[in-house]
């Protein structure tokens, strides 16, 4: 499990996250949610240590995150940013195989191939493989660089806006595929996620975040609310439940 204790991050007087916590359990799907500029991204960067914070701190398993060893957190933390771009042309299982970096320290083994197989099965990319990233789609990009990160294969799996420039149908495969890896593989998997109906159907914890604060963390049934999203998102709100399923429809009024 991570635990954040009262995460703190401002620049100059502004506070970008203030005083948050929150608990990311192995074997489950966390979402963070909330509107533009509610601090969601600096939460995960923080929580990853790819950002310092002011205050408050971060227990991984048994050990603070400030004692975790850079080397050995790549071997148990992998993260997936919100902009990914790389200069060099790399094939689409060449990009894949960099998960595999933290283990192998570039030396790919058996085992190693091994496992960059499965994400590509797991993302459904083995077609495209030996493609170039530039020569792929923005979606298809995209789902390499998730391979990328599945096949990293850490107890805590990072990803900040997975979904973007996926299409729908690629993004219900990108979401069962990440419950998946909670649920049977037992990862603790994270997602800075903007459509909270994927969140709510897909998702086991949800911390919802506004202006910087966490507003409401637990579970499904306990965020997505009435109450809790109309103070969130400053518009009207109407939960609908469709077989055990709490779906959110919003309008202007």
């Amino acid at each position: 499990m991570i635990k954040l204790t009262g995460l703190s991050k401002k620049y100059g007087k502004t506070f970008v996250v203030r005083d948050a916590n929150a608990l990311f359990p192995l074997g489950e799907v966390t979402s963070v949610i909330g509107p533009n500029g509610a601090g969601k991204s600096t939460l995960l960067s923080m929580a990853s240590r790819l950002t310092n914070s002011d205050a408050g701190e971060v227990l991984i398993g048994d050990k603070l995150l400030a004692e975790w060893d850079t080397k050995e957190l790549a071997r148990h933390l992998a993260v997936l940013r919100q902009s990914n771009s790389i200069n060099m042309r790399f094939t689409v299982r060449e990009l894949v195989s960099f998960g595999r970096f933290p283990h192998s320290q570039g030396r790919l083994t058996d085992q190693d191939h091994e496992i960059v197989d499965q994400a590509l099965k797991h993302l459904d990319i083995e077609a495209i493989q030996d493609r170039y990233l530039d020569q792929l789609s923005g979606g298809q990009r995209q789902m390499a660089f998730i391979a990328m990160v599945v096949a990293q294969d850490t107890d805590y799996v990072f990803l900040d806006e997975p979904l973007n420039n996926l299409d729908i149908k690629h993004s219900v495969e990108i979401m069962q595929t990440l419950r998946h890896l909670a649920h049977k593989l037992n990862k603790a998997v994270v997602i800075v996620i903007h459509d909270i109906n994927f969140a709510s159907c897909y998702s086991d914890h949800i911390v919802a975040m506004k202006k910087g604060e966490v507003i409401k963390a637990g579970t499904v049934n306990e965020v997505i609310c009435k109450e809790v999203m109309e103070s969130i998102y400053e518009i009207p709100f109407q939960i609908c439940e469709i077989d055990g399923q709490k779906v959110c429809l919003y309008y202007n009024a």
